[in-house]
């Protein structure tokens, strides 16, 4: 149980929460998204609750019906549904009339005066502010005013409406913060209806209000603000109960960017291939790499819900999901970096090989053709082996997967002096199950020549070669320019043609993968997912 949790079973209200997931689309949603959608989904789940979904589209400059949808599908995704899906534009009428309740209270004017001239007299956090020479004006000149920008007779930055708070507060947010804003661009939604745009911390507690919410559940940086969403909502002339906000602590992972807007221009100056590149920690990206759901949702567990700062390491998300992989992927077999292995002794076309899919069912096996001619990884058979070197050398056993005992006679190089083939010979009373008069310390995998796929893989690292590329002066240049390698001399067992894009699978010895979309008939492509295994250390001080 969070902090968060407690503090609302200690209101006693647990049978009457009502939460809500609020993002602006302009972008797709990442990692730290997925924190407070467990979050707020996951409270409303466990006591029953509701938990809408609500965009706060109040700029039309930045937010697209894209972005709307791949919201929709990422929440899907992770298995929650949200009691309502709603958008700040649903009340920009309820808005536009809550703004005339702070003119007419005085509590709020329009100003003629340019950003410049607006950061001028804010003042500084040691140094009060001074009033805008527009603050003077009567209640009915701002009425009329605000009635004439929203039917569009102004220029897009000719007058903005402030709050009439404080320009001494000790909080800059206070200092009479800009709550409406001429935008001269349609909405993706309402058109060409609205010309003027209420501001985040505007609309925000008051869409909060008409939801009926009754818990704000935002990260640490909006605990400055959380005067001006009480200022609104004590302002406006509305009926208690009111919402309240708690913030806590935002997700930061090492070696990752958690910012919307710089996770945008990464795709728009083409460092990426798009918002759900592999490498990118967006859902979408996410899911194409192989995650699942419930691995996201473990790490979200994990690592709680606190009011403390801390860098999470990204290895701990990759434990996460290799625990719910190792459970429910199939094993294959793939080799990465082939050579020949000929079995100089074979006289038979093909032997079918039962190899269990999955350890934890060993009834369910498949069937994999085994013939004389394989391929093996090239670092499977050494020239020069030291002594812990269990794999294949000259005159050494090996086991082959599932099949027989091989010993190597013979190798072929080529003009590099680089071994492309290795010739062995086979025990025929080897075979996996046999009773055996020996111990043979080394298996590797392999697959048939002549019954095998060759395929693109994906092999990804961190995006980033800094730990903290936000603290980078231009964090692009902490780009990692390895971290994609395409791999296309990969060949896999036959079964791949089984795979699915929602399909991940082991491959022995190699780690996990996943189909990719940009695969064709004629060009399987595979992501790697995650490694077998890595050590890690769960979270950094900031």
């Amino acid at each position: 149980m969070n902090f968060i949790e407690e503090k609302i079973i200690g209101k006693g209200n647990v049978d009457k929460i009502t939460l809500r997931f609020p993002p602006e689309p302009n972008g797709y949603l990442h990692l730290g998204h997925a924190k407070s959608i467990c979050l707020n989904f996951g409270l409303a789940k466990k006591y029953n609750r509701p938990c809408n979904l609500r965009f706060d589209d109040t700029n039309p400059v930045t937010e697209k019906t894209d972005y709307v949808e791949s919201i929709k599908n990422d929440i899907e995704w992770l298995g929650f549904k949200p009691a309502s899906v709603l958008y700040t534009s649903d009340y920009f009428d309820n808005l536009y009339e809550y703004a005339k309740v702070l003119i007419n209270k005085g509590l709020a004017y329009v100003d003629d005066s340019t950003s410049d001239e607006i950061a001028n007299l804010k003042g500084t956090p040691t140094t009060p502010g001074k009033d805008s020479p527009y603050k003077s004006r009567s209640i009915e000149e701002n009425l009329d005013l605000f009635e004439r920008m929203k039917n569009g007779e102004f220029k897009e930055g000719s007058k903005i409406l402030r709050a009439n708070i404080d320009m001494t507060s000790p909080n800059m947010i206070l200092r009479d913060p800009v709550i409406y804003r001429i935008i001269e661009k349609p909405h993706h939604r309402t058109g060409d209806t609205w010309k003027v745009y209420p501001m985040y911390d505007f609309a925000h507690p008051l869409s909060d209000y008409i939801e009926g919410i009754t818990d704000s559940l935002c990260t640490l940086e909006f605990e400055v603000h959380r005067p001006l969403y009480m200022w609104v909502l004590e302002n406006c002339n509305l009926e208690s109960p009111l919402p309240e906000e708690t913030e806590f602590a935002r997700l930061n992972v090492d070696y990752t960017i958690m910012s919307k807007r710089k996770l945008k221009r990464l795709v728009e100056e083409n460092f990426v291939a798009g918002w759900d590149d592999p490498r990118m920690p967006t859902i979408s990206g996410l899911r194409r790499r192989g995650y699942t759901p419930k691995s996201i949702i473990d790490f979200c567990e994990t690592i709680g819900v606190t009011r403390k700062e801390s860098v999470v390491s990204n290895l701990l998300l990759e434990d996460c999901l290799r625990q719910d992989l190792n459970v429910v992927a199939d094993r294959y077999m793939g080799v990465m970096e082939p050579i020949k292995l000929t079995i100089t002794n074979w006289d038979k076309d093909k032997e079918l090989i039962k190899i269990e899919n999955n350890p934890e069912d060993p009834e369910d096996k498949r069937d994999v053709p085994f013939t004389g001619s394989l391929w093996i990884e090239s670092e499977d058979f050494s020239l020069n082996p030291d002594k812990k070197y269990n794999r294949l050398k000259l005159g050494g056993e090996v086991r082959l997967k599932g099949a027989y005992a091989v010993t190597a006679t013979d190798y072929v190089t080529n003009e590099n002096g680089d071994v492309i083939e290795v010739k062995c010979i086979y025990d025929p009373l080897s075979k996996s199950g046999m009773p055996l008069d020996r111990k043979i310390k080394g298996t590797i995998h392999w697959v048939s020549r002549d019954y095998c796929e060759n395929v693109e893989v994906r092999e990804y690292s961190n995006l980033f070669n800094s730990e903290d590329p936000d603290s980078l002066e231009n964090f692009t240049e902490g780009l990692n320019k390895s971290s994609l390698i395409v791999n296309k001399c990969a060949v896999f067992e036959p079964a791949v043609f089984g795979c699915t894009i929602s399909n991940p699978v082991q491959l022995i010895r190699k780690g996990y993968y996943i189909l990719d979309k940009d695969s064709t008939e004629d060009n399987l492509v595979f992501n790697k997912t995650v490694s077998l295994k890595e050590g890690y250390k769960i979270t950094k001080s900031v």
